[in-house]
This record gives structure tokens, C-alpha cells and sequence, in this order.
């Protein structure tokens, strides 16, 4: 299985980055993403939009005895659990939750979709360092079904799901197939992980709060930074005993950090500000993507989407759409996307839409005639 997968933030040299974060500051308009801030921008919103989650006034938190704490509560109310556990990355999060249930089930098998995060962005961290070892149940591009985890050719004791599942294309189950999953797993046994980093806007499709969603797992990973905003960070969820020994593991990993109060602010803020917003910007996407389809030779994935994000394919290579996209910001003032790669045939190019509040202002027709009016452009410089 191939498994180059889109990720914008890693192989585009500094020139091109440096290029659209000029041009897309100076955008009046930004299609997919927000307008990116400067360093002094980003620490001025840290106070303005913290403001009154937490006691700005207050002694500094130091190793997690204040705002993290208070983050790690909050967490823990929405997502209905005894506990949480703030990491600072979700790397580390999911490799102390996997071991910890590798211990109690006594099997070192994790089923997971190839296409999950710790197969394609860790280099296999979970394998490496933790002596797990990882099965797929299947390899198509959504969750396993009940009757491919019975079939499974390894027997395990975990199985992790990701909602949604990034690189299909942020994919989801329906509520009824993500029960009879984690049902079918615990017939045997099994102990059940979720990665949640984009949980927080999985609520809409699913039709269930994030608690309902929460509570078929045994544990739970939510980012702070995916969707809600923050600076970084994650945090793990579960029962006391998990929790306990999840922070134990989060200092022998090396995640004790003396201040993270930065990044807990942050995600409290994203937590009163953002969290609210997420399903409006659910509905919005299946407006936008539903323009983008309508132009000639573009195709939308999933269609509807499940979530704000989706993926746009368009017969061109990468190269031409990334420089198109950038020339359009700089002589437009229009920021349409992201940065293009091309994981498949050659000469048919993807990118991930976020549909955040920046497009919340655009109507379809306006996106139609924005997109069409790029590939103009396209052609012009192919």
C-alpha cells in the first residue's frame, strides 16, 4: 500500500513558505485555512482571547499545577471521564495509551488502520520504542467493519480508531457502524482507543456529543491545536487508574515540562471560542464543497463532508497549483488553499480544505467563481 500521504507542513522548502506567509497575510479574503499571524500577533491573541478563562494575574504555572491542571478538568467534564492527562504532543499521548493497555490485556497486538497516525507520521514510534507490534484489519479508505476485525489474522488487545481518518480524506463512520465496531471487539476481549485528535467536530456526523462518543472507548486522545486552534499539545482521557499511570509514563517519556502554561492557555481559549463554532463550520463545508465540485474537472472527497475538512483533487501537478495558488494570493488578494501534492497518478494533484470562520463569508457562487477564476490562471501558466 502506498503511503505517501498530503501533509503541507513538511517537504516545501523555506523560500515557499516564507512566500505564502507574505502573500496570504495581505489577502482580504482566505478560502481554506485562516490568515496566518506573526509571531507578535499570535502572543497578543495568547492574552486577548485567554482573557477571563483563567487568572492571568495568578503565579505562573509550573509542572502542571495550575491552568494546566484546570485544562486537564475541563477536558475531562466534556468528554465525561474520571480523568485527563495533558502530554505535549499526541505522539507521545497515544504511545503511553497503547502500552498501558498492552499491559493490562497482555497482548502486544494494536489493530489500527494503516493510514492511522502512528503508521504515517511517527516514523513507527509505536514499534520502535514501545515493542508493540501493529495488525490492519483492512486497507480501504474508512473504518474497519465487524466482520473484517472477526477475520482479522492476528488476534489483538487493542484496537485504536482515529475519528476521523485524516488520510482517507477525514472520514468517518455512522454513529450505528462505530457502535457495532467497538461492540464487536469487546466480544472478544478487546480493549478500545480512540484517536481523537479531531473529535471535537466529529459530533455533528456522528449526531452524539463528545461524552456519547467518549464513552464506547476506554480511553481517549483529543489534540489542542487540531481544529480548536491552540499553540500544541494533547490530552488523554480515561478512568482514575489510567490517568495516574499515564502521567507516570508522561515523565519517563520525557513530558514533564517545567511550563506549558502557553499552550494550556491557548487551548482553553480554543475550548470557549472555537469548540462553539465547529458544527457551523460543518454545514458551511458541505456548501463550499459542493461549489468546488461544480467546477469543470475538480472532485471533492468525501462528498458530502463529514466534517469542516475535505479533500479537492484537480488534473494538474502539484508544482502549477502550488505557484497558482501563490500568484492568486499575491495579485487576487484571494487565498484559496494550502499547499498541493501528488500521492497518486501523476498529473492529478490533492489538497486538504479547512472551512473555518475566514470562509464562513463566502457564498457558493462566490467560491465557484473564485475557483473557476483560478484555473483560469492555471491554464495561463501551464
Amino acid at each position: 500500500m502506498r503511503r505517501r500521504v498530503l501533509r503541507e507542513d513538511r517537504g516545501v522548502n523555506e523560500e515557499i513558505q516564507q512566500r505564502r506567509f507574505a502573500a496570504f497575510r495581505s489577502c482580504e479574503r482566505v478560502l481554506s485555512g485562516s490568515r496566518p499571524k506573526s509571531l507578535r500577533e499570535r502572543m497578543a491573541a495568547l492574552v486577548s482571547e485567554s482573557d477571563g478563562m483563567y487568572d492571568l494575574d495568578g503565579r505562573v504555572d509550573v509542572y502542571g499545577d495550575g491552568v494546566v491542571r484546570a485544562l486537564e478538568g475541563r477536558v475531562a467534564g466534556l468528554l465525561d471521564r474520571e480523568g485527563a492527562a495533558f502530554f505535549p504532543t499526541g505522539t507521545m499521548a497515544q504511545q503511553v495509551a497503547l502500552r498501558l493497555w498492552a499491559d493490562r490485556s497482555g497482548s502486544q497486538v494494536v489493530a489500527m488502520h494503516p493510514l492511522a497516525h502512528p503508521e504515517v507520521h511517527e516514523r513507527r514510534a509505536v514499534s520502535r520504542l514501545t515493542g508493540l507490534h501493529t495488525v490492519w484489519p483492512t486497507t480501504a479508505p474508512r473504518l474497519p467493519t465487524p466482520d473484517e476485525l472477526r477475520s482479522c489474522e492476528e488476534r489483538f488487545g487493542t484496537l485504536m480508531l482515529e475519528l476521523p481518518l485524516r488520510d482517507a480524506g477525514f472520514v468517518l463512520p455512522s454513529w450505528q457502524e462505530l457502535v457495532e465496531v467497538v461492540e464487536t471487539v469487546r466480544q472478544f476481549g478487546a480493549l478500545v482507543h480512540l484517536d481523537g485528535a479531531r473529535l471535537w467536530e466529529s459530533t455533528v456526523h456522528l449526531g452524539r456529543t463528545l461524552a456519547e462518543i467518549s464513552a464506547l472507548a476506554d480511553s481517549v486522545y483529543v489534540s489542542c491545536y487540531k481544529s480548536l486552534g491552540g499553540l500544541s499539545g494533547a490530552l488523554l482521557a480515561g478512568d482514575e487508574d489510567f490517568v495516574r499511570e499515564a502521567r507516570v509514563w508522561r515523565h519517563r517519556y520525557g513530558g514533564q515540562l517545567f511550563q506549558q502554561w502557553p499552550a494550556a492557555l491557548s487551548a482553553l481559549a480554543g475550548l470557549e471560542h472555537e469548540l462553539p463554532r465547529l458544527p457551523g463550520y460543518v454545514a458551511h463545508a458541505r456548501t463550499v464543497a459542493a461549489a468546488l465540485a461544480e467546477v469543470p474537472g475538480a472532485r471533492v472527497h468525501p462528498a458530502p463532508p463529514h466534517t469542516h475538512q475535505f479533500r479537492l483533487w484537480l488534473p494538474y501537478t502539484a508544482g502549477l497549483l502550488t505557484e497558482a495558488t501563490l500568484r492568486f494570493a499575491e495579485e487576487r488578494g484571494t487565498g484559496l488553499f494550502g499547499f498541493w501534492d501528488e500521492p497518486g497518478a501523476a498529473g492529478t494533484s490533492v489538497t486538504e480544505v479547512t472551512v473555518g470562520s475566514a470562509a464562513l463569508a463566502w457564498s457558493a457562487q462566490e467560491v465557484t467563481d473564485a475557483v473557476t477564476e483560478f484555473l483560469a490562471l492555471v491554464r495561463s501558466l501551464s
